[in-house]
């Protein structure tokens, strides 16, 4: 196989990847809490079948690769809602939720619920990881921006119920995706460490707010031209490449 069109296949396949990347965060760019993802490129090193008979031009580098998709976790901007059982973090964290078989998730923002064991959590049916009880004569839940969740009753006497922490991450980007903005910890990104809101690092809490996706439609829209451009110039190099086969092929003629 012609070599250059070996590389300029490799290059084809990258920046598809790349535009099924842009079209994701384009998709997300209306999800609450999404967080913008993009690729890291690498050179592929030949494999010793490719290198040609007559020496090793190919020893180094031969196309190029996905390394890895990375995520930005650069806050969204906080909107306003009328729902007061929606909570967003304000700078860095998350809020730590059980998922159904008990492990941990972690969230930036979500619709609070209390659950009929009465413990607050998701509006999904997550139950947060402080196991907060709310009494059955609470009718409004007021979060503090440091965490302090205080129950309202008919009478307006309120009770302090607990806290919630925020999760803090080493390495944030580490994070694996699980759906529904929801994240779980990985080697890469470390054991969640838990604090009280506003200290040592970690963002505050604001009640009525909702985070909306970090994705910037400008900087998509070039990311998909520079992706688009770069498809054009390896399918080119790969026409090049095919017609020099095609006149190598008629010299016999």
């Amino acid at each position: 196989m012609n070599d250059a069109l070996y590389i300029a296949a490799t290059g084809m396949k990258a920046q598809t990847a790349q535009i099924d990347s842009v079209a994701n965060n384009v998709a997300n760019a209306s999800t609450p809490g999404f967080k913008r993802s993009s690729l890291r490129f690498g050179d592929l090193i030949a494999s010793t079948a490719m290198a040609p008979l007559q020496g090793d031009a190919l020893a180094g580098p031969a196309g190029v690769k996905v390394n890895a998709v990375q995520r930005s976790f650069a806050a969204g901007e906080l909107k306003r809602t009328d729902d007061v059982m929606a909570v967003a973090i304000q700078g860095d964290g998350f809020l730590e939720v059980q998922l159904p078989d008990g492990s941990p998730a972690f969230v930036r923002s979500a619709r609070l619920d209390i659950g009929a064991d009465r413990l607050l959590g998701t509006a999904d049916g997550l139950t947060l990881r402080q196991h907060i009880h709310v009494p059955q004569d609470i009718r409004r839940i007021a979060i503090g921006e440091d965490g302090q969740v205080q129950g309202v009753d008919d009478a307006g006497r309120s009770t302090a119920l607990g806290r919630i922490d925020v999760a803090l991450f080493t390495s944030p980007a580490g994070l694996t995706p699980a759906g529904d903005g929801l994240w779980q910890a990985s080697a890469r990104s470390g054991e969640a460490v838990m604090s009280p809101a506003g200290e040592a690092g970690a963002g505050r809490f604001k009640q009525g707010y909702q985070e909306t996706s970090n994705v910037q439609l400008v900087e998509e829209m070039v990311q998909l031209m520079i992706a688009q451009r770069a498809y054009e110039m390896n399918v080119k190099v790969m026409q090049a490449a095919d017609e020099i086969a095609g006149m190598t092929n008629n010299l016999r003629k």
